[in-house]
Formats: structure tokens, C-alpha cells, sequence
């Protein structure tokens, strides 16, 4: 019988230097700057990996980590040496962002002499436009939502348009949809005057206009559906309630997207992003300043938002080498020329 090859030896676990140093940058991270769950749970990952790696090679203090170690750990990020997973570009980005953080942090906090990740660069991960639907297809989606909504069943189509007008209609995340409570969308705000409060990224809270459409789904949702769906159970602030009385999950949400898109006939794949991608690449289509744009998104940086002005160009110059008779990348010899009047 062959021997069977040695299976490699399980990573060390970090120090408890490190793994308080981690745990307090966490704590920074929640109390000062507010960031979410989802978000704090995302370093807490990469932190892990990253001080795995660190006992890996025998650091406990991380004050004495240096540069090059830093810099060995981000090509590990992709190249998968010294035990480390491959990740993605964008994984890796992340993650590199993460510890250079992390670094930052302790170096402020008086906990190394300097910041050895400061002149490390992340990879750059590949720039991807965000795919939009067109308006048609966005119009074929929000009915395929509310089929159903003028029968005896009409309180989860209604709730479904409802969702779905809003996410379009105000360019919301999921979870900001979804986190909405009445008071959100209370008479004194929502008005005549069709806005919405969202609470984003950071707890950060934004009013948002959303038209007459989402608007008049919102309201026939309201006082047409929720009632009889929140008394299904024991009451509850949400505006989307599921069939049980209780607030609408994230992972319920896609699943209404998803079934309206089947029904709707929409082949490629659909998000609830998707319509938030379309909501700003249709505004500025329209001639929308995308300083608006930024605050309807609620980006803290115009710079993520002028990633859909770049859709704009594209589709734009499609359509103008599509149209324009000198538009075509060929040379005027090659040509057919014109008769002339």
C-alpha cells in the first residue's frame, strides 16, 4: 500500500495580541464609524485571514509587523502562497484595504512606531460596469410583480409592486427597503410630495423622492394589503410585511424579484442592485447632474457614482456608431461613395 501524502499542517492560531488587536479595531469600526453588521462581519473575515497569516510566520505582536510582510501577504491574496485561499481581484482589494486599516488604526493608537502597510498597494480589481435593465424591461418587471393584485389574493402582489416600485423608484438597497417602518413613510412624509426616509450605509439617514408610480403603489400597499398581513402576527413597525405578520427579509426580497422576472420573461440575471443601477443610469440618461445622483444613491464619494456616467458613454456611442453615417471605424475609400443629387 502507498503511503498517503502528509496532509499540511493546520494554521497556527493568532496570538492573543492579535486577536485583540483585531477585536478593537472592530470596536472602532461599530462605535465610531457606525458601520453595519453585514460590513463588520466582512473585516472581522479578512482581519481573521490576515492574522492567521501573521502567526503563520511566527508574528504574535502586531506592532512588529514590517512592510514586507504586509506586502507578502497581498500577492499571497492571489497568488495563493504561504497557505492563503485565492481570492478574487475585488476579494483581495478588500481584504488589502481591510489591513491596511487595521494598520492605520494601531499606528494612530500609538500601538506599533509606524504604519508598514501605508505604502503597500492593493490590487486593482478589473472595473465592471453595473449592468442596467432597459425602462421596457424595467416596466415588464414591475407589472409582472403585481399580477394578481385586483383578485381575492391581492395582498402579497400588492406588497410585491409595492417593493419593487420602491427599490426603482428611489434607487434603494435592499436592506434600506426593506428596513423601512411606517413612520418612514408616515403621511407627514410621504406627503403629496412623494419622498421616502432611508436609513444607509453607517445608520446615515436620507430623504428620497420617488415618483407618482411608486408613490401610489406604496400607498394602495398600505392601506389595501399590509392591515390584514400584519395581523397575521403580533404586530410590527415594518412597511413590508411577509405572510406571517412579521418584516420582510432580505432573502424573501429576492425572491420576489426573481419570480417577477421570470414573469416578466427576463432571461439574464436580475438583482435587487439591478434596479438601483438602473434607477441612476436612467436619471442620468435623462440629463440628471450626477452630484443628484450621488445624494439620491446616497455615495459618500461622487467617484462611486461617476462609474454610471461610463454606461452612459457606452451606450451612447453604440448608438451613435450605430447611426451616424462617418461614425463607422472604417476608412472613407472603403467606402461606397454617394451619387450626387
Amino acid at each position: 500500500m502507498s503511503a498517503q501524502p502528509d496532509a499540511p499542517p493546520p494554521a497556527p492560531e493568532p496570538s492573543r495580541a492579535l486577536a485583540g488587536a483585531v477585536r478593537d479595531y472592530l470596536a472602532h469600526l461599530q462605535v465610531e464609524r457606525g458601520l453595519s453588521e453585514n460590513t463588520l462581519g466582512a473585516y472581522r473575515r479578512d482581519l481573521t485571514r490576515y492574522s492567521r497569516f501573521l502567526a503563520g510566520r511566527g508574528v504574535e505582536d502586531p506592532g512588529t509587523v514590517d512592510e514586507a510582510t504586509v506586502s507578502a501577504f497581498v500577492v499571497a491574496l492571489r497568488s495563493g502562497g504561504d497557505g492563503a485561499a485565492v481570492l478574487t481581484a475585488s476579494s483581495a482589494a478588500r481584504t488589502a484595504s481591510a489591513v491596511r486599516g487595521w494598520h492605520r488604526f494601531l499606528h494612530a493608537e500609538g500601538r506599533s512606531e509606524d504604519d508598514p502597510a501605508v505604502l503597500v498597494r492593493p490590487p486593482a480589481p478589473p472595473r465592471r460596469l453595473p449592468h442596467a435593465l432597459g425602462v421596457d424591461e424595467v416596466t415588464r418587471l414591475l407589472d409582472g410583480a403585481g399580477l394578481g393584485a385586483d383578485g381575492p389574493d391581492a395582498a402579497v402582489p400588492l406588497r410585491d409592486r409595492a417593493l419593487l416600485e420602491v427599490l426603482y423608484g428611489c434607487g434603494a438597497r435592499i436592506s434600506e427597503a426593506v428596513g423601512l417602518d411606517v413612520d418612514d413613510v408616515a403621511p407627514e412624509v410621504l406627503g403629496e410630495t412623494g419622498v421616502v426616509r432611508l436609513r444607509g450605509k453607517g445608520s446615515k439617514e436620507r430623504i428620497v423622492p420617488i415618483g407618482s408610480y411608486a408613490l401610489d403603489a406604496l400607498q394602495q400597499y398600505l392601506v389595501r394589503a399590509r392591515p390584514g398581513l400584519v395581523g397575521q402576527g403580533r404586530g410590527t413597525p415594518a412597511v413590508f410585511v411577509n405572510s406571517r405578520g412579521g418584516r420582510l427579509s432580505r432573502q424573501s426580497a429576492w425572491a420576489v424579484l426573481q419570480a417577477a422576472a421570470r414573469r416578466a420573461g427576463i432571461t439574464e440575471t436580475v438583482s435587487p442592485h439591478t434596479l438601483r443601477h438602473s434607477f441612476a443610469t436612467h436619471l442620468l440618461r435623462g440629463g440628471a447632474d450626477v452630484r443628484v445622483v450621488q445624494e439620491l444613491l446616497g455615495h459618500a464619494s461622487v467617484t462611486t457614482t461617476q462609474i454610471y456616467t461610463l454606461v452612459t458613454a457606452e451606450s451612447l456611442r453604440e448608438v451613435h456608431a450605430g447611426s451616424h453615417p462617418r461614425a463607422r471605424w472604417s476608412h472613407p475609400s472603403q467606402q461606397s461613395s454617394r451619387s450626387a443629387d
